[in-house]
């Protein structure tokens, strides 16, 4: 995706060689199309805002922050835009995926587009359908207020909505603010942080273990879901580590000649 590859500031999603060693905070990020999706993870992300973006086929993004003193890797996962038809929602797969892997969901609106304001009562539902009883914590954001004269959503009744929902509320602008936007999101890492970690997988456990350990393989490549894309393209940091090391290599061996 040009976006990232133009932005070294995002680390991407590890690979298994390359594990992440901080506590990870997986969100989801979901909304309508058009509604700014993208813009609010990079605002986010790197403090920029760049108003073109080419259109979401679902990417990952990942962070090394600090929360509440500690360190922890933030990853966001940006999805498809939701599109209301005359059936009803259409729904790609890949967002009921990241909702079954997020450890908190946001839901997103443009304040200049009514329809947007309209599905988030039923992704909402989706949300609670896909937690269960562990279902994750949810904010709602309210993007493009910057927009003043094309307003389609009451200022209102984004608080009341929320109220309803049982959730947090932030009407932002990823365009204008960047505090805004990292308030809302900073919110939401605190409020993970208050959670207890997921118990960590030993990858060395004896032979005697390995059934459970296979069977919690099992639940979290559930949870992750295949159907969830890696990002198209390379790790910048990795990149960067392994021409050091191959540039070492070399002088090394002119030196013994």
């Amino acid at each position: 995706m040009r976006l990232i590859q133009n932005m070294s500031t995002i680390a991407e999603y590890p690979t298994p060689e390359y594990p992440a060693p901080n506590r990870v905070m997986k969100m989801a990020v979901i909304g309508g199309s058009g509604v700014g999706k993208t813009a609010l993870v990079v605002r986010f992300l790197t403090r920029r805002f760049i108003g073109d973006y080419e259109r979401n086929a679902g990417n990952l993004y990942s962070r090394e922050v600090q929360v509440d003193s500690e360190q922890v890797t933030i990853q966001v996962q940006d999805t498809p835009g939701v599109e209301m038809t005359d059936n009803g929602v259409s729904l790609p797969d890949h967002v009921t995926c990241s909702i079954q892997w997020a450890d908190a969901v946001v839901l997103v609106y443009s304040v200049t587009d009514r329809r947007s304001f309209d599905l988030i009562d039923q992704l909402h539902q989706l949300v609670v359908r896909a937690g269960g009883a562990n279902m994750p914590p949810v904010i709602l954001l309210a993007n493009k207020a910057d927009l003043l004269h094309l307003r389609r959503v009451d200022s209102q009744q984004g608080p009341l909505l929320a109220g309803t929902l049982g959730c947090s509320f932030y009407e932002v602008s990823a365009s204008e603010d960047y505090s805004q936007v990292h308030h809302a999101f900073h919110r939401l890492c605190c409020q993970l942080a208050k959670q207890p970690p997921p118990p960590a997988s030993n990858s060395s456990s004896s032979s005697s273990s390995s059934s459970n350990t296979n069977s919690a393989s099992a639940v979290t490549e559930k949870r992750r879901s295949p159907l969830i894309p890696r990002p198209k393209s390379p790790n910048m940091q990795d990149l960067k580590r392994r021409f050091k090391q191959a540039l070492s290599a070399k002088v090394r061996t002119v030196t013994s000649v």
